[in-house]
Formats: structure tokens, sequence, C-alpha cells
């Protein structure tokens, strides 16, 4: 009979050590523009290789809403900002926009859409109060669109918010309250939040801390700084993450809202397009921030950690670029889901590549060795092609910041080459270019070869619902056969 059970509680590890992947409960935003994005289900593999079990898109992709089908992966689907005057006018547009982008792919999909985050950072400052008017409204009116479509229960809805919504007088977090212009606002809409049984969502980015502030204090923006901690009473916030999510729990506290759920909605570092965003800092950052969720670590307001997405899971090249060039850069992987560094993520488990991605040829597009760099074509050519390809990381202090004059020209070519698909048109340039099969990266800056759009194939599905591997499928069946035996004679 011991027997028996021993074998039982074996299958019973094996079947949990085959499923379970890196951190558990953590979630990664899921952004979609790029010039050459890698195919949906090779990136629904990628999120389950790295044991990522909840995504954030940003607008209702269907490529990637259909990949996430039967995937077991949780969803937050995200409606642009653009979208919200509409909703706000009619519960009818908001009933077609969820018998669309929700009730279509749950139904025929079996996608887990678990939110719907209506509008991104809608109240902030830099927007001039351009949705203030429409949120909330648009809000309810989703809100009501899913309770007719009967998934109210099954479907949250809830507004991802930047930090700026709140604020503190005393500089402490103890002095947290909502910004005093929209204060009523955002009690009304987390009383709203609050009775619906969803969660208020922030976005807390302390690289913008330092990026806004040159005298910003560097080591407090990580988790294992050493600058001079804040004293705030009893308690020391010696990381600016802690003190700002506190100053939005006393913000809550403040407002009759103390057991408020609050999920981080984007936290990141990016590692190029600014002096401070480097492969360095990122990843001490994102190991800091993995090493807390592994140890179910919260803040000293909120001692269980919150429901984290990381902002972000892969590079976008044609991310708008308003804020600063690192935007294009907060991917744990490079634009084609490769690893940019490593990180521990549990149980001796690391950052895995996504597979199947397949590549244009491996040519570059270069300045020719011929051309004369006083040439006066030179700067209009190289102008032209970083007006209309990704050049961040060209500016000072990112990883190509460093280049000579003809590397740097032949770095801007090369990106208009393979943003155009390898055209033999897209590497003229007034003769100033050539085609090169030697691969011209150097140091820390890399020359890309991009995706070949038209060449994809996803790595052959497992046999097993149990994503488990072939050696282990093997051996459970000899097991299973094994209890059987025992269990019968």
């Amino acid at each position: 009979m011991g027997f028996r059970y021993f074998l039982w509680f074996l299958l019973f590890c094996m079947l949990l050590g085959g499923q379970v992947k890196g951190v558990l409960g953590l979630g990664v935003n899921w952004g979609t523009r790029l010039t050459h994005p890698v195919p949906p289900k090779i990136v629904v593999r990628l999120l389950k290789d790295n044991g990522f079990d909840k995504v954030k898109l940003f607008e209702a992709d269907p490529g990637a809403l259909q990949a996430l089908g039967r995937s077991g992966i949780a969803v937050m689907l995200g409606i642009p900002n653009e979208f919200l005057a509409s909703l706000a006018s009619s519960v009818r547009v908001a009933e077609d926009w969820v018998a669309k982008n929700v009730s279509n792919y749950i139904s025929k999909y079996g996608t887990n859409i678990s939110y719907v985050a209506v509008g991104n950072e809608p109240f902030l400052k830099t927007y001039k109060d351009k949705f203030l008017q429409t949120t909330f409204p648009a809000l309810k009116n989703v809100q009501a669109a899913l309770i007719k479509a009967g998934l109210g229960r099954q479907v949250k809805v809830t507004v991802p918010l930047n930090a700026d919504v709140y604020q503190t007088d005393t500089d402490l977090p103890s002095g947290g309250d909502f910004r005093s212009d929209i204060r009523t606002l955002m009690i009304s809409m987390v009383k709203f939040l609050s009775d619906s049984g969803s969660a208020l969502v922030i976005n807390i980015y302390p690289f913008l801390s330092l990026y806004a502030d040159p005298h910003f204090p560097k080591d407090y923006a990580f988790f294992n700084g050493n600058s001079t901690p804040i004293v705030d009473g009893s308690i020391s916030y010696t990381n600016v993450f802690d003190a700002n999510y506190d100053t939005l729990i006393s913000a809550l506290e403040k407002n009759g809202f103390a057991s408020m759920p609050v999920i981080i909605g984007e936290v990141g570092w990016p590692t190029d397009g600014d002096i401070n965003a480097n492969i360095e800092y990122a990843k001490r950052f994102n190991q800091g921030l993995f090493d807390r969720i592994i140890k179910g670590q919260g803040t000293p307001k909120r001692r269980t950690p919150p429901d984290i997405y990381l902002f972000g899971l892969i590079d976008e090249d044609a991310k708008s670029i308003d804020p600063g060039n690192f935007e294009r850069h907060w991917g744990l992987f490079y634009y084609d889901g490769t690893v940019k560094y490593a990180l521990n993520l549990g149980n001796g488990r690391g950052l895995v590549a996504a597979k199947g991605v397949k590549y244009l040829a491996r040519e570059w597009c270069v300045m020719s060795p011929g051309a004369n760099l006083l040439d006066p074509n030179l700067t209009n050519s190289v102008n032209y092609a970083c007006t209309y390809a990704d050049c961040t990381s060209l500016g000072y202090g990112s990883s190509c910041g460093t280049l000579d004059a003809r590397s740097n020209a032949s770095y801007a070519f090369n990106m208009y080459y393979q943003t155009l698909d390898q055209r033999k048109d897209a590497c003229i340039f007034n003769n100033l270019s050539t085609i090169s099969k030697v691969n011209p990266s150097q140091g820390t800056c890399r020359f890309e070869i991009m995706i070949d759009l038209g060449k994809h194939e996803l790595p052959p599905s497992r046999s097993s619902s149990l994503a488990i591997g072939s050696n282990q499928n093997s051996l459970l069946l000899a097991l299973l056969g094994l209890i059987t035996l025992v269990t019968y004679v």
C-alpha cells in the first residue's frame, strides 16, 4: 500500500515539475509596434517557456488574441486612448467593441481574457486633460457591455494609470493623496472599480525618476542600492519603487480604500537609447524585481506583493520616441526574441529565447569603402535612412554611440536596408553604400538582420498537453504502467 502511494507521489512531483517554469504568477506587457514582429504563435511559446502566466496587450491585435487561445495565459486586453471618446458616447459602441474583441475570442478561440484595460495612462499630465471627460464614462460603458454579454463575472474592467495620478506634499509616502486636479474623479473611479470587484492598475518607472532628474540618487532607483534611506516615521525606504507604491497605498487609505487591490501594470528598465539605459542597469533592476517576486516580498505598507506585469517582452522598433529614444528598448528580449542578458528566474531557471524565428539573408548595407566622408550627399542620406528606420541606438550614451563617422553611416544605411526587407534599391544612397557579407557589428553595437516575415515556422507542438519533454513522457508512461500493475496485483 505504501509503495503504491509513493508511486502516485512521484508521479505528482513529475507532473508539477514539468509544468512549473520560471517565476510563478508573473505577467508581462506584449507590445506590437514593430516593423518585423515575431509571429504571435512563437511569442506565445516564448511566454510559456519563460513562465509568464499573464500578459497585457495594448490593443486588440487579432493575431495575438488568436494565438493566446487555450494557452492557459490570462490576458489583460487594452483599449487605446483614441477609442475613449466613442466608447464614452454610447453603450452600443461599447457593446459592439466587446462583441468583436472580447466575446468573439473567448467563445471562438478560448482566449482567457480576464481584464479589459480601458485607456492607457489617460490622466498623464502631458495629455493636458484631453481624456479627463471620456475615461470614466468609457469605463462604465465597457463594464455595462461586459455584463450584457454575460461576462461581468469573468472579465473585469480597469484603467492603467501613471504614477503621476498621486502625489505627496510632505515628500514622504505617508503624505500620499490623489493629485488635486483629479482627486474627485479618482475617488469616484476607484469606488467604481472597488464595487465591481476589480483592481487599480498603476505603472511605476524608477528609470524615469533617474531620466527626469540628473540629481536623482542613482542607487535609490534599484532594489539593492546603498543610497541614504528615506525615513518616514518608523519606516525606512531604501528604494524608490517601495516609496512610490506606498505613496499610492497612503492615498487609498486616506480616501477610504485601504484594502483596494493594486496591480503593477508596467515596471521595468530599458537597455538602450539613453546613458542610463543599458544592459548592466536593466539586469540589475529586473533581477532585483524577480528576486522580490520569488521571495514573495511586498512593500512596508503591503507585505504581500501585488501582481506585476513586467515592461516589456520584446523591443519595439516602430514605437513612438516622443518620451525618449529609450522607448524602443524596454524588452527583456531583442526584437527577434533573443535574450539580452541572463536572469535567474528561480529554481535554477533562466530566460529562454524564442524558437523558430527565421531571418533574411546574412548581409548588411554599409558605407562603401571608396565613399568619401566629405561627400555632400552623406548627411542627407543618413538623415533619410534614420527618418524611416530605427537609429535610436546611435544617440549619446547608447550602444552604438561611440561609432566613428563611417560606421555611424553604415549603421543608418543598414537599419534602413533591413527595415525594407533587404530590397536591392534600399542600399543605394547616392552611390555611398554597398552590400557586405561581413558582419560589421562591434563592441556593444549590433548591426541587425531583420526577421523574414515570409519564412516562419513554429517549433513542433508537444504531443502531451502537460507540456513536458519526450524523455519525461516515456518515463511517465512507464511509471503509469507500473502504478497500474501495482494497483491491480
